[in-house]
């Protein structure tokens, strides 16, 4: 079992300089005034309160969505980018030292028709399947997809489908003179409606180099799925999603594009409590999920999740994620599960403080081991971050940072020996990011 004493005390170390900060602040809301259009800063919108009266907030992509206005037509462009140059360090005797680059750029290109529908074009691309070691990006206890030689990735992160990681088309519907709209899109790779926000596009993962370990466990999963075409409602401060889609996983060794078999649906409940408050709950069912294993016939993917923004005193700011997943029939076990909590502070000064906790139920024959009586026993893993960045340099639409973390896993007994007990690991990375939105009309 996992020492409580140990979680304890790491729980209460992650969360010294985010609780005392604040603990001193005042809680002091900012104004309500949202900005303009055109967001020329470093970073990316942070929530819907980055929106303006003519935007919604678009809980998949992290970003704000153009709504189409009578007599103003627009041709909208979007430019997004984030990237780490990390080497990692770990201990133990599955620890590896290596250098990748995680990655990914947005490209957004939009157009309104009429005065009720905003035609929109969204490419996510990376090159994590060459900026990868072969292996994978080093992470102690994660799981998922398999390498180019058919292999599973153990104890590391796949690279996520390169170059296209995401194509959506989709057409936004203005309903009345407020925001309420209906979404409908497809992307021959893209989102489905499950999950939470997917981690690179939360405010509190941009700051990570890391995915999470609970990455396919009820959490990301579904930010890279085939053949989607899906809807979404949004009413008042509600939002309901469906859509259908391949479950097949796309596979990361391979550069390509392909269509599939509509197979697997998923529905998605948002509710928006403030601008700073919101939750999401989802349910999919995914049929046969993984290509490499015929004998898994379907999957079940549910989750529940909280999104909070804190203003604070001094012009600082506090977000919080917190996730829940489950998963069934994942691996040949009944259920999996897996909780995530993690945080930003941060403002105009250079400094970033961040973390994360997380505690996911793995078997041993995922990992590889076969020392234990019941290889498909699930037992609980603890991994806990704490990281910092600073921001070397900020430019107009951009952002350079040098960055590092520390995490420390606690293994159950059963783990124990194949791990060399609770493994410390570290990185230190730099990173670049940036964003630059834009109307072509106001380009000349």
């Amino acid at each position: 079992m996992i020492r409580v004493t140990q979680f304890a005390m790491l729980s209460a170390i992650l969360f010294f300089a985010h609780g005392a900060f604040a603990q001193h602040s005042n809680h002091e809301v900012q104004s309500d005034a949202k900005p303009m259009v055109e967001h020329n800063h470093s970073s990316a919108p942070m929530g819907p309160r980055d929106c303006n009266e003519n935007q919604t907030w678009d809980y998949s992509m992290g970003s704000c969505r153009q709504l189409a206005m009578a007599g103003m037509p627009m041709s909208m462009w979007m430019l997004h980018g984030n990237a780490f140059l990390v080497q990692s360090f770990q201990e133990g005797s599955r620890g590896r030292n290596r250098f990748a680059v995680p990655n990914m750029a947005m490209v957004e290109v939009g157009r309104s028709v009429g005065s009720k529908h905003y035609i929109d074009v969204n490419l996510m691309l990376t090159a994590e399947h060459w900026t990868f070691p072969k292996e994978g990006y080093p992470e102690l206890y994660q799981i998922g997809e398999r390498n180019e030689d058919d292999l599973p990735y153990i104890d590391s992160q796949h690279p996520h489908s390169s170059p296209i990681m995401g194509l959506t088309f989709s057409d936004t519907i203005r309903l009345g003179d407020g925001k309420d709209h209906l979404k409908v899109f497809f992307a021959p790779r893209g989102q489905a409606t499950e999950g939470p926000t997917a981690f690179m596009h939360r405010p509190t993962g941009t700051v990570n180099p890391e995915a999470p370990l609970g990455h396919h466990i009820g959490q990301d999963v579904a930010h890279i799925t085939s053949t989607v075409f899906g809807a979404s409602l949004g009413v008042g401060k509600t939002r309901i999603e469906a859509s259908t889609f391949n479950g097949t996983e796309p596979e990361p060794s391979k550069v390509d594009l392909p269509l599939g078999t509509l197979n697997s649906y998923a529905g998605r409940l948002i509710y928006e409590f403030s601008d700073d408050v919101s939750a999401m709950a989802s349910a999919a069912y995914v049929k046969e999920p993984e290509s490499h294993d015929p004998t898994l016939d379907k999957v079940y993917h549910y989750s529940a999740s909280v999104y909070v923004q804190h203003h604070l005193s001094s012009g600082w700011m506090l977000h919080d994620t917190f996730i829940f997943g489950v998963v069934n029939n994942y691996d040949h076990v009944s259920s999996l599960r897996s909780f995530l909590y993690e945080f930003w502070l941060h403002s105009e000064s250079p400094s970033n403080y961040w973390g994360r906790i997380e505690l996911v139920e793995r078997t041993a024959s995922e990992l590889g081991i076969t020392t234990t009586a019941d290889p498909l026993k699930p037992h609980g893993v603890i991994a806990l971050t704490a990281g910092y960045t600073y921001d070397v340099l900020k430019f107009e639409n951009s952002k350079l940072g040098l960055g590092a973390s520390v995490t420390k896993n606690i293994s159950p007994s059963e783990f124990r020996d194949s791990y060399g007990g609770d493994p410390w690991s570290g990185k230190i990375f730099v990173q670049l990011s940036g964003m630059k939105m834009g109307d072509f009309s106001k380009s000349n």
